[in-house]
């Protein structure tokens, strides 16, 4: 049986993590992170090696090699409770730059199903972020992690939008749609028309944690979404996953090749002069 270090921070003495189930040395720098788990192994699928580390709870994990820059993936679940759980245990095995690669509805008629979402930043109404921190802390993600997705979907040639995204803790009332048996309340006949006048993009349900708890922490963010559903058209299709997918994996060696020329250049950071 495993022996738990304490309950403040429940660790074995090897460092395995209680959710995870991994240990240091059984990840990349750079996480992918989707929600489903079935799309963590479809996200291995691309690399040119991969290995399957752990399977616990809505947690999976592989790790590999794409295009010889070492990459793992971590499934996160639904909502940013089990994503700030994913963070804080990759945050403590050595993870530096996370990724989400998810799903999404889009609030405007030009954003089309099997489209791309690359965030900027996030309207937090989620819960989690606001056990870490204040609500007027910005969700923002790390401007090298959007160039390198914007770049990775140009190469790629993907159809894609950059801005702002409303992450939310309700799948169904709180992104306006009603609840069971037609349950609804008048304030969210508001949701819809509010976000577009705030030109607001798409809905998802972990980029507001995931954003404000990597800057928490000084960790890398950013994320890329398909679009599933198109909420001013009312179409949903399930379009674009391998898109992402493939997007965050280009994004995640571009990365590695911008972080070797700014050690390079002595800079802490990459910037568009180095190259």
């Amino acid at each position: 049986m495993t022996k738990w270090t304490s309950a403040t921070r429940p660790e074995a003495s090897d460092r395995l993590q209680y959710h995870l189930g991994l240990r240091p040395g059984d990840v990349a720098p750079t996480v992918l992170l989707p929600g489903d788990p079935d799309r963590a192994e479809r996200i291995s699928r691309l690399w040119d090696s991969a290995k399957q580390i752990a399977t616990k709870r809505t947690y999976v994990t592989f790790t590999g090699k794409y295009r010889d820059t070492p990459i793992s993936a971590t499934s996160t679940g639904i909502g940013c409770p089990a994503t700030a759980i994913a963070i804080e245990e990759l945050a403590q095995i050595g993870a530096k730059t996370l990724v989400r690669v998810g799903s999404s509805g889009a609030l405007f008629k030009h954003i089309q199903c099997g489209d791309l979402v690359i965030s900027t930043g996030a309207l937090r109404n989620d819960g989690t972020s606001n056990q870490y921190v204040s609500r007027g802390y910005p969700a923002v993600a790390s401007f090298t992690v959007v160039l390198a997705l914007i770049e990775a979907a140009e190469s790629l040639g993907y159809r894609y939008h950059v801005g702002i995204t409303c992450s939310t803790d309700s799948f169904y009332t709180g992104q306006g749609r009603p609840g069971f048996g037609g349950y609804w309340q008048s304030y969210m006949a508001n949701i819809l028309p509010d976000l577009r006048a705030a030109h607001v993009l798409n809905f998802e349900m972990e980029c507001a944690t995931l954003f404000t708890l990597a800057n928490l922490f000084g960790l890398r963010s950013g994320a890329v979404c398909a679009v599933f559903a198109n909420r001013e058209t009312d179409e949903f299709r399930v379009a674009g996953e391998e898109e992402a997918c493939r997007t965050a994996c280009e994004a995640a060696r571009i990365l590695s090749e911008w972080d070797a020329k700014a050690i390079k250049a002595k800079k802490p950071f990459w910037y568009p002069g180095l190259g």
